[in-house]
């Protein structure tokens, strides 16, 4: 008793008490202002005491005991608040998207879509990174219905298909840097397989078939003036091809010619299947995709995907190189579609790190090589006049003339040859009708668009003539891509950048809409595939490019994932009437199986989805087993000669009208996703939307 105070112990006890509360009210107000300190243990300051005694602690002394604080999440750092102050991932090199569900919700507020941003790494924005991280949003809501759990297994996931399985196990062994020339090598050995069998035309008299297209245009262009390219002997394969073609044809004619003259003796090679003559226009083939389009998926990789990781790089290429239906027809029905699309691709990666005037160079090249390329004009003119409204309004100006001055250059080096002063002014409607011939018709063959599909109940030829159909088909056509047009425009403009104080265009590397890029690809290619006119089968390989590329590194249980494969095997499945007739169908089933082996898609494996994706693709794999398990045990009816090919159409169209829908409804979700996380300008001078700086 005489170690305690003499005087006022309890009110010493009772102000300590009042102290002790204030102290405890100021330290939680205090750690609001706590920054980066937020979640440290306050640890509480006792008085020491010894084993001997007890001290005295004075009425109002600092040493009085402060109990720590419930710790708070600051202001700064609670979900809401980041989501709309946009900070920087933590691991922006990291090869997995950003997910909001990894971040803890403080309430009932749903957060949008956070955009992933440029690395610091230089790489561009990887659109796949987008879909999964959206994909991943989807599939936490879908898991609260019972009927919408993926069944899929942890091993299936572990696994993958064979070419990750190879990849991991060439990282595994220390021979990651060998992976792309394999598979390089690999493709070659693959396309040179298919190169071995039959193509079109082969021993088909008098016209034959695409071979002998392609190997006259090399016979004429090697031996006629140019101002004849277009105009010799047009009942003989003459040339319909923009003047790249022609070139490209010239080039290898010439090398050809020199290796051998008989095989582009002018008139008298027609019809030539030599052994020779055939290993050397299958070398062309190959060389021109090694030149062409190896390259433009390499980029795409460094371009797109150059925030993933290495392995997720590697599968993507297995998925692209392997693509059976551009193998089919360029390497057996014999084609160089490898060349458009590759410069296409080109075009795309120059648009991902900035380089709008390149971009604008190749995707002229692609329509100077191929006036199919034209199906993805409105998406490409979409983004980059985007950019222009996106832009400051004097860089945007500047902008715009510099693309328009760039590719009326491009046509006019193009079209040199056919215009004043190498030849006369009319000189230049040669190329264009052939080019452009709308005297053949609505369609041919039996293809797998609207016009086909509805012509088996209503016949358009015999109500409408060929003058209203192709004003027909031009207003489907762009009602179609319609969609895709208007959200580049307007996510540009809404993410557009104010004149007060707003960045040059040196300063912005790409457009905000870069995302929406190849979702309009393919917005407007299938609408070109489904309602323009004069469509062959293999015009489905545009369409098969931008949705191949979200395929591309995307997780097996994503909804790209499964589109893209439902949608490149019935593309195969499509064209099969065409690749039956030129004699690949050994071909057309061992390259089908492979890619799916390769990228570890089984048709015949029900995941247990319930998805309408999942239904769909069990259903049209059905149909297409019994189509072709019919054809083999029966004839059609001698009333219906082109019944199956007709089935096989049935069969097809409606996938595709479906991936158009799908294509168009993901536009205005990623749309809807860059408008609604607060990128609009709000005050003059902020700058508007993740655009990145150049290094």
């Amino acid at each position: 008793m005489a170690d305690l105070p003499e005087h006022g112990s309890f009110d010493g006890l009772l102000n300590r008490k009042h102290m002790s509360r204030r102290l405890s009210y100021q330290s939680q107000n205090s750690t609001k202002s706590l920054g980066p300190h937020v979640g440290r243990v306050v640890q509480s300051l006792r008085p020491q005491a010894s084993s001997g005694s007890i001290r005295t602690v004075p009425d109002s002394d600092a040493e009085s005991e402060i109990h720590s604080p419930i710790p708070r999440r600051h202001l700064l750092l609670q979900t809401d608040t980041k989501h709309w102050l946009k900070p920087p991932p933590l691991s922006p090199s990291s090869s997995r998207a950003v997910s909001p569900l990894s971040t803890p919700q403080t309430n009932s507020f749903t957060t949008l879509p956070k955009i992933p941003k440029k690395s610091r790494r230089g790489s561009a924005l990887s659109f796949s990174s987008l879909k999964e991280f959206e994909d991943r949003t989807q599939e936490r809501r879908a898991s609260l219905r019972p009927s919408t759990i993926n069944t899929t297994t942890d091993d299936d996931e572990r696994e993958g298909g064979a070419g990750k399985r190879w990849i991991r196990w060439m990282h595994k062994h220390g021979m990651k840097h060998w992976v792309v020339p394999c598979t390089i090598l690999a493709s070659v050995c693959v396309k040179w397989s298919t190169g071995l069998g039959s193509y079109s035309g082969a021993g088909t008299p008098p016209m034959f078939g695409d071979y002998e297209a392609q190997r006259h245009w090399m016979e004429i262009t090697t031996h006629l003036p140019i101002r004849k390219w277009y105009t010799y002997d047009l009942p003989y394969w003459g040339l319909d091809y923009p003047p790249l073609t022609a070139y490209h044809s010239w080039l290898f004619g010439i090398l050809g010619n020199w290796i051998n003259p008989e095989w582009f003796a002018l008139d008298k090679s027609r019809g030539i299947e030599s052994p020779t003559s055939k290993v050397y226009m299958r070398f062309t083939v190959l060389a021109s995709d090694l030149l062409v389009y190896v390259p433009a998926l390499l980029l795409f990789l460094r371009a797109w995907h150059g925030s993933r990781s290495r392995r997720t790089q590697n599968i993507a290429l297995l998925a692209l190189l392997f693509q059976p239906s551009l193998i089919l027809i360029d390497s057996g029905h014999f084609q160089y579609n490898s060349v458009m699309l590759g410069l296409t691709l080109l075009s795309m990666n120059f648009l991902a790190t900035g380089h709008d005037l390149l971009a604008a160079v190749c995707f002229v090249l692609s329509l100077g090589f191929k006036q199919m390329a034209l199906y993805y004009a409105p998406a490409i003119g979409s983004y980059l006049l985007g950019k222009c409204l996106h832009l400051e309004y004097k860089s945007g100006i500047r902008l715009f003339l510099r693309l328009g001055a760039t590719t009326l250059f491009t046509f006019y080096i193009l079209f040199l040859p056919f215009l004043p002063p190498f030849a006369s002014i009319s000189s230049i409607l040669e190329p264009i009708s052939r080019i452009f011939p709308f005297g053949r018709g609505l369609f041919e063959d039996k293809v797998a668009n609207f016009w086909c599909a509805s012509n088996v109940v209503f016949k358009w030829r015999q109500y409408a003539s060929t003058d209203v159909l192709v004003k027909c088909s031009a207003a489907l056509t762009a009602l179609g891509f319609l969609p895709s047009v208007v959200g580049l425009i307007l996510g540009s403009f809404n993410t557009r950048v104010s004149s007060g104080g707003g960045k040059k265009e040196e300063d912005i590397m790409q457009n905000p809409t870069l995302p929406l890029l190849p979702y309009a690809l393919l917005t407007s290619s299938m609408s070109f595939f489904l309602f323009s006119f004069q469509v062959h089968e293999k015009t489905i390989l545009l369409p098969l490019l931008p949705i191949t590329l979200l395929l591309s590194g995307a997780a097996s249980n994503s909804s790209a994932f499964e589109w893209g494969v439902l949608v490149n095997n019935v593309a195969v499945f499509s064209m099969w009437p065409l690749l039956k007739k030129d004699g690949l169908g050994l071909q057309y089933v061992a390259l089908t199986v492979l890619w799916n082996w390769i990228i570890g898609a089984n048709p015949l494996r029900f995941r247990g989805s319930y998805s309408f994706i999942g239904l769909l693709s069990a259903a049209v794999y059905t149909a297409i087993a019994t189509l072709h398990l019919l054809e083999l045990v029966l004839s059609p009816p001698a009333r219906y000669p082109d019944l199956f090919p007709v089935l096989n159409v049935l069969v097809s169209t409606p996938v595709f009208v479906l991936t158009w829908l799908w294509s168009i409804k993901r536009g205005i979700e990623v749309s809807w996703a860059l408008g609604g996380v607060g990128l609009r300008t709000k005050q003059k001078g902020d700058p508007a939307g993740p655009s990145t700086k150049k290094d």
